[in-house]
């Protein structure tokens, strides 16, 4: 089908689009020089600008959707415009998909294209639609090169086990003493930043990663750790809060132990200095990712023996609950059931930690401690460990090459996978960390509780006691009181 294109009297109606792909700084320099060029270009052809299109930080390779692209075409559609006027033929166009389709807009409503750089695109012939197509080949070859050059280099990085780029990872950025020059954002000036020393600790960030990782290793929680950030005033690189997805991501990090990962695979030790040894990083992967583990936020629990404590009611035995119900003007646990009405929490909670206390300070306290994993050459399985993530990448080359078809690859992987699963078991039972640490053997029992959080509170106690909490004697007690500490059974799991 053959289109004619109109003919338009007086200055033509033009727009300008322009692109950058990257904009690290988002001081808009790279888009801003272009838009000069256009204009002065209109200028000298006497066109009138009606409008200019912006997309910046956006790629035309990269297939993800234009706003300002998308907008400017269905403009043309309405015939706002007879010139579209950009800076390179490849600020238009790196996808063919693409430029096919302005091609036949082009065509339809009689719209002229010219750069700056490569001149006028005559679309209404088919040696212009030639030109146009060779370009946009040309630009797909660079775009496609240029995206091989920089996986090669961060693979070449990730190997060598050097800083990749990108965002500083919290826990990493030692100031060097050095500056380098960098665009202020919003701005058309310079200005002077640190140079930062990735393969360097940045002493209180590796300390919140230490504390964390053993947080969880102690029966801690994500939700613990977050408020313990938030105490701290520790935020993201980013200064943004750390919420509990970004807090669960930070203890998920093979960085963290000093490994180095590309495309999501970890290839061996990186240059930089751990946070957290191998062992205990493994135990908290292994925690965090068990599927039988509890994610849900839910409410945050704020009394001590919530959903532990134990109905006493025959055949009941349902975990109690804390609420004013049933009249009552304080706390009380009560099972969810209405078995035997309600038990002040103060109180029975203050007895609780009173007994615990009391137990953690006996002299055979010791005795409490959960038996160490025995006979775990911790040494001996992180070589295991390196030589079988060596082994899939190995294997993942020979497939890549066409050495071995797709069933002995998937044969190969899988036995390697299930004895790599079985030696990061092996790695977490030796790191993970007995609730009862640092209350065994320390000079003030009563201290070192008070100093713990709720959460670890709970863990000690899930760990240690079963409290079951039988129906309470109506009226005034033998002691004076209306408390029946009679009515609450304890039993010693240790």
């Amino acid at each position: 089908m053959k289109h004619n294109r109109a003919r338009h009297a007086g200055p033509s109606r033009a727009v300008i689009y322009v692109r950058i792909s990257q904009d690290r700084t988002g001081a808009h320099l790279g888009v801003d020089r272009q838009r000069e060029d256009c204009e002065a270009l209109a200028e000298a052809r006497g066109w009138e600008v009606v409008e200019v299109y912006v997309d910046n930080d956006l790629s035309a390779y990269s297939g993800k959707p234009r706003k300002d692209y998308r907008r400017m075409l269905a403009d043309l559609e309405l015939g706002t415009a007879t010139v579209v006027i950009a800076w390179h033929t490849d600020r238009l166009h790196r996808s063919p998909t693409e430029l096919e389709e302005y091609i036949d807009l082009s065509q339809r409503r009689g719209v002229d294209t010219h750069t700056c750089q490569a001149g006028e695109l005559d679309l209404s012939t088919s040696s212009g639609r030639m030109t146009a197509r060779i370009h946009g080949a040309v630009a797909r070859h660079e775009s496609e090169h240029k995206a091989e050059r920089v996986a090669r280099a961060r693979l070449q990085k990730a190997k060598a086990g050097k800083f990749g780029g990108g965002l500083r990872p919290f826990g990493w950025g030692v100031p060097t003493g050095e500056t380098r020059k960098k665009a202020a954002k919003g701005t058309d000036r310079e200005i002077d930043v640190p140079v930062l020393d990735m393969n360097k600790l940045v002493p209180e960030e590796a300390a919140a990663l230490d504390v964390g990782t053993d947080q969880i290793l102690a029966g801690g929680s994500i939700r613990g750790w977050v408020r313990w950030l938030a105490d701290k005033g520790l935020t993201s690189t980013t200064g943004k809060p750390i919420d509990h997805q970004a807090a669960r991501d930070l203890l998920l990090r093979p960085r963290n132990a000093g490994i180095a990962v590309y495309r999501g695979e970890e290839i061996g030790k990186g240059a930089w200095e751990a946070a957290v040894d191998e062992p205990r990083f493994r135990a908290v992967v292994a925690i965090l990712t068990n599927p039988s583990r509890v994610t849900t936020l839910g409410p945050t629990p704020k009394w001590f023996g919530s959903l532990i404590y134990e109905c006493g009611h025959r055949g009941c035995g349902r975990p109690v609950t804390c609420t004013r119900t049933g009249g009552g003007n304080y706390p009380s646990y009560r099972c969810t059931d209405q078995h035997g009405g309600g038990r002040k929490a103060e109180t029975l909670d203050r007895y609780i930690e009173d007994l615990l206390v009391e137990r953690l300070s006996r002299d055979d306290a010791g005795e409490l401690l959960a038996p160490a994993a025995d006979g775990v050459d911790v040494a001996g399985l992180q070589v295991e460990s390196e030589q079988i993530r060596r082994r899939l990448t190995d294997l993942a080359g020979m497939f890549g090459a066409g050495q071995i078809d797709m069933a002995q690859f998937t044969e190969g992987t899988d036995t390697a996978r299930t004895q790599l699963e079985g030696v990061t078991s092996q790695l977490s039972r030796a790191a993970v960390k007995d609730p009862l640490v640092g209350l065994v053997g320390v000079p003030d029992v009563r201290k070192a509780w008070e100093a713990l959080d709720l959460d670890r509170r709970r863990t000690v106690l899930r760990s240690l006691l079963r409290v079951i909490l039988h129906k309470p004697r109506p009226g005034r007690m033998p002691d004076g009181g209306y408390f029946d500490y009679d009515a609450i059974e304890t039993r010693w799991k240790r």
